[in-house]
């Protein structure tokens, strides 16, 4: 256990091993026949009392214990004396068996269980807990059921967070009292309990608390968790904000007619709309999110009919989420040629807007926007947008510059807003990171500790999260970005975490700023003769294994993330208005990796060639993804059985899930392991609107 090696065993602990296998047979035999005929007699139980307290983990011996105490119970309700012997009876059996294995999850569940009858006593309860907590302090059983324990004694969080401190004192190294003691916190935080408010004094306290431990013995972990955790208490806000929009506030969107979408007056932004004639408005939470709707989010316009309807952008299926989007039936607006429509759209007026932990959003954010109609909407010839997209280099030149009324890089006044109304509370938060800032950089002048870089580059993240502009926002990112290379180095072991941080900071840096995002920003020279956007985010060879940032990239409409090590899309459903997304040269290893697409819309050129789809034999990745026969996902199983036809059905259901509600002009799958004929067969019977399928055009 916990790293340490098995020593062989001995010719006498075999043979006793056996003699205890076969004893314990023998009981459990004895034990099922009992279960299975219904008997509940105090021979019985007797019995399997010794078969718990030699096997604690086996659940059906447990469970056959609280049909026992049921059956007992309803024949004497109405002698007390009789039914406390009963329970006591059986947290005696418990506490033998938790003597044998005090992590059993099915004797502290019993445990529980018995308790929760009411009849009693619990007084033994701490007592017991302060025994096996002494044989292992870190015991998480033992904990929960501490929890549970001074619920029922309603004993306060104030006595439990002395005990923590007793605990710590004894032993800084009990990550179990530490972690009581930020659920404690926690809760005491919430509701500003005496003695724990303004929360800044209190964090002030834990601060000195935490770092005696980590400045003592920097190696071990225990205090470094619940240092991250006060991190994460000094920046967060609890209750949920706006922190970006598309369109942005104060931006206007050109119509081309009707049809096709222009980015303030230029051809920054180019996309046709006419296969769907909707243009979608997003609203992107700090965190996630319920209750968007016509009740709690306004929209005032005099181009609207009624009211609209929000949608989560969730790949589960979930009502909560941080993205939230609605879209405005342009092909069905009356709007005049050259005249400017307003909209806006507030919320925070009312209380039903709630983040998933429980926060209403109260601060009112309001984001306004024009649209305008360039000129009338003429259908293309034929053949004229036949032109298949490119990715290559010589196709993209350098992008001069954004216009200040282009709707990118939107959180800008969202954000003055929020740093406004905040301001008292902002100021205490640099001050708090500074200071600790200090203190890292002076422990890490005497020692290479690798936890003391990780913590310094979540510090200083946490500080450009608090700087007032967004110019200063990103002043440390090449430092952190150097820590997490140092890290990489320096712990192998936990490297793809260090990528995933490190990838995350860099493109941060990159769209923080119109200025930092402009190099990475191209023109696509053949626009006029694809469906492709004007312009193109290309972030391809960047190293990246994860992406991020979402909230700045919401007016993408062409992106390339080629040549990166990505093995996931997680966030890029809240881009609706991509239309050609670029992938290859990645390591994706499964169509579920691909979820995010099918929220897509808009997505009309998809490259997913040279992963590694197909390539592994097992899969494990494709458990975080319902299957066809889960409830949640509409799978249209008679469409799928006859596109399929005669395909191992098996194979192409994960592909099918992804492409089967998207409407692509052009795909391009090879160089994956899945990529075979039958494969492509399948692909042009599943896309009919398909023109282009791994560069040839399809008849």
């Amino acid at each position: 256990m916990h790293g340490r090696p098995r020593k062989p065993l001995k010719p006498e602990d075999t043979t006793a091993l056996s003699a205890k296998a076969e004893k314990l047979r023998l009981l459990q035999s004895q034990f099922l026949t009992n279960h299975h005929n219904h008997i509940y007699t105090k021979e019985a139980l007797d019995l399997n009392a010794k078969l718990v307290e030699n096997n604690p983990e086996w659940h059906t011996a447990w469970n056959y214990r609280k049909l026992a105490v049921e059956t007992l119970l309803s024949r004497s309700e109405s002698d007390p004396d009789y039914i406390r012997s009963i329970l006591d009876e059986e947290l005696r059996v418990v506490e033998s068996a938790l003597r044998k294995n005090f992590k059993s999850y099915g004797a502290w569940h019993h445990r529980k269980w018995v308790l929760s009858k009411g009849h009693s006593s619990i007084d033994n309860e701490l007592r017991l807990l302060d025994a096996f907590q002494k044989l292992d302090r870190r015991n998480f059983h033992a904990w929960n059921y501490r929890r549970f324990v001074t619920a029922l004694m309603k004993r306060s969080d104030e006595d439990e967070m002395k005990y923590t401190k007793e605990l710590i004192d004894d032993n800084f190294s009990n990550y179990s009292a530490w972690h009581n003691r930020s659920i404690l916190l926690s809760n005491l935080l919430k509701r500003k309990a005496e003695g724990y408010f303004p929360k800044e004094n209190v964090l002030e306290e834990e601060y000195e608390l935490v770092q005696n431990a980590l400045f003592t013995d920097p190696d071990d972990q225990s205090g470094w968790f619940y240092h991250l955790w006060l991190i994460d208490q000094t920046v967060k806000t609890d209750a949920p904000i706006l922190v970006s929009s598309w369109p942005s506030h104060g931006s206007t969107i050109t119509l081309q007619g009707n049809k096709c979408l222009y980015g303030s007056g230029s051809s920054l932004l180019n996309c046709t709309l006419s296969d769907i004639g909707k243009l979608p408005v997003i609203l992107y939470f700090s965190q996630a999110v319920e209750g968007i709707d016509s009740s709690t989010v306004t929209v005032k316009s005099e181009v609207l009919n009624g009211d609209l309807v929000w949608k989560p952008l969730s790949t589960s299926n979930s009502n909560t989420a941080q993205v939230w989007v609605t879209y405005l039936n342009v092909g069905n607006m009356e709007l005049q040629l050259s005249k400017n429509y307003s909209l806006a759209i507030s919320l925070g007026h009312s209380k039903g807007v709630v983040s998933s932990s429980g926060y209403h959003f109260g601060h009112p954010m309001h984001v306004a926007f024009k649209l305008c109609i360039q000129t009338d909407y003429t259908e293309p010839a034929e053949g004229q947008c036949e032109k298949k997209t490119s990715w290559n280099e010589n196709d993209f030149k350098k992008f001069d510059h954004f216009r200040e009324s282009e709707s990118i890089v939107s959180t800008d006044q969202l954000t003055s807003e929020k740093d406004h109304h905040n301001q008292t509370t902002s100021n205490w938060c640099v001050e708090a990171i500074d200071k600790e800032v200090d203190k890292f950089r002076d422990l890490l002048s005497d020692s290479d500790c690798k936890l003391g870089k990780l913590t310094l580059a979540r510090l200083l993240t946490a500080l450009d999260s608090l700087s007032s502009t967004r110019v200063e926002k990103m002043v440390h990112a090449d430092e952190v970005l150097q820590l997490y290379g140092d890290l990489m180095k320096l712990d192998p072991t936990h490297s793809l975490y260090y990528k995933d941080k490190h990838s995350l900071t860099l493109l941060h840096q990159i769209t923080s700023t119109r200025e930092s995002l402009q190099p990475y920003c191209h023109y696509y020279k053949d626009a006029a003769k694809t469906i492709a956007g004007h312009v193109c985010l290309r972030l391809q060879n960047l190293s990246l294994s994860r992406i991020g940032c979402m909230e700045n990239l919401l007016w993408v409409q062409m992106l390339d993330l080629s040549h990166n090590e990505l093995q996931s899309i997680e966030g890029l459903e809240a881009m609706q208005l991509l239309s050609c997304l670029n992938l290859s040269h990645n390591k994706f290893g499964s169509f579920t990796a691909l979820g995010p697409l099918r929220l897509l819309r808009s997505l009309k050129v998809l490259n997913i060639s040279y992963n590694e789809i197909g390539s592994h034999s097992i899969d494990t990745r494709r458990y975080l993804c319902s299957s066809p026969l889960s409830h949640t996902e509409e799978f249209a199983w008679d469409r799928f059985e006859i596109l399929a036809g005669s395909f191992n059905a098996t194979k192409f259901w994960e592909a099918f899930l992804i492409f089967g509600s998207l409407n692509l002009t052009e795909l391009d799958v090879k160089g994956n392991a899945v990529a075979d004929e039958k494969f492509r067969l399948f692909l042009v019977k599943v896309l009919p609107t398909l023109k282009w399928l791994d560069g040839g055009e399809l008849s």
